[in-house]
Parts: structure tokens; C-alpha cells; sequence
């Protein structure tokens, strides 16, 4: 089993615990979470079911928008390498 998905497993424990002491705080302080953390983890898991429990990096997804075409590149690496100092 990945890390990903023992966290994840973690925090669906977290929100039936919660649910069957119908008291937050304590689940939380049992489960060693802040309160905080189970709001943002409830809201995850309502709007995004249980691939919201699994975390994520933060930023883009897939190459920076203002990358330019490969071509260009590869040219002015071509030009820096034949022209270190200028």
C-alpha cells in the first residue's frame, strides 16, 4: 500500500470517527488532527469524494503556458553553447 493511500485511509478514519462520537473535537484530538484540518478535509471529501483525501502538490499541470516551441529552444541553446561569453 502506497503512503498516498495509508494517508488517505487516515483521514476517511478521521471523518467516521468524527461521525460516530458526533463530536469533532474529540475525534480530532484522538486522531491527533486540528479541527481546521477536519474542515478541510470534510470539504475535500464532499465535493471530490475520496480522491480528494489523497494529497496533491500544489502549481501547474503539465509545461509552464509561457514555454516557448522546442525549435526555439534547442536554437538558442545551439547559440549559447557556440557563444559562452557574448
Amino acid at each position: 500500500m502506497a503512503t498516498k493511500d495509508k494517508i488517505a485511509r487516515r483521514k476517511l478514519s478521521l471523518l467516521d470517527l468524527a461521525s460516530e462520537l458526533s463530536n469533532v473535537s474529540r475525534a480530532c484530538k484522538v486522531m491527533g488532527y486540528f479541527r481546521q484540518q477536519f474542515y478541510e478535509i470534510r470539504r475535500n471529501f464532499q465535493t471530490y469524494s475520496a480522491e480528494g483525501l489523497i494529497d496533491r502538490l500544489p502549481g501547474a499541470k503539465g509545461p509552464h503556458p509561457n514555454r516557448v516551441p522546442a525549435k526555439i529552444e534547442q536554437a538558442m541553446l545551439a547559440h549559447a553553447l557556440d557563444h559562452p561569453c557574448v
